[in-house]
């Protein structure tokens, strides 16, 4: 397992098959700001102090800081696809949902969050591929992540 940021590249579509059951990429660490958190809190309509309210947080979080949504922590998992992973002779692709997500720890505000990228399985037929992978949202500095889900795609040549 590597602990530096990479991006495999494979030519064809049909090649997924070789990289079942490998990771494929971590992706470089990306600061959470205070910032978008807010952003994603009034585009969510989801504004609870623990998330917006430094002050409150400092008084009453166990964390003594605020924390990110799950789901704008969720919403990373393209960006660091994009960032780990490439097929070059796909034309489209589409994420098209989640499997199993389970979220560990909290993302604190002010922390950086990196993808460990792995592709779990694939289902080739002409021209398309329906595909699996894992991703585990790691938090600099803490053993354990704080996220894991598995991202559903399909991809046209």
């Amino acid at each position: 397992m590597s602990n530096s940021n990479y991006k495999t590249e494979i030519d064809n579509l049909s090649d997924l098959s070789n990289y079942i059951g490998k990771e494929v990429g971590l992706s470089e660490w990306f600061k959470v700001t205070q910032d978008d958190i807010n952003t994603f809190a009034k585009l969510t309509h989801d504004e609870q102090w623990i998330h917006i309210d430094i002050e409150k947080s400092k008084k009453y979080s166990p964390y003594k800081t605020t924390v990110a949504h799950g789901f704008y922590i969720l919403s990373l998992g393209t960006k660091f696809v994009y960032e780990t992973f490439n097929v070059k002779n796909v034309k489209m692709g589409v994420n098209y949902g989640l499997d199993r997500v389970r979220f560990m720890s909290p993302t604190l505000s002010g922390g950086y969050v990196r993808g460990r990228v792995a592709l779990m399985n694939a289902e080739y037929s002409p021209g398309t591929a329906k595909y699996k992978m894992s991703i585990t949202f790691e938090f600099k500095g803490q053993d354990k992540p704080v996220c894991v889900a598995e991202f559903l795609a399909m991809a046209y040549e």
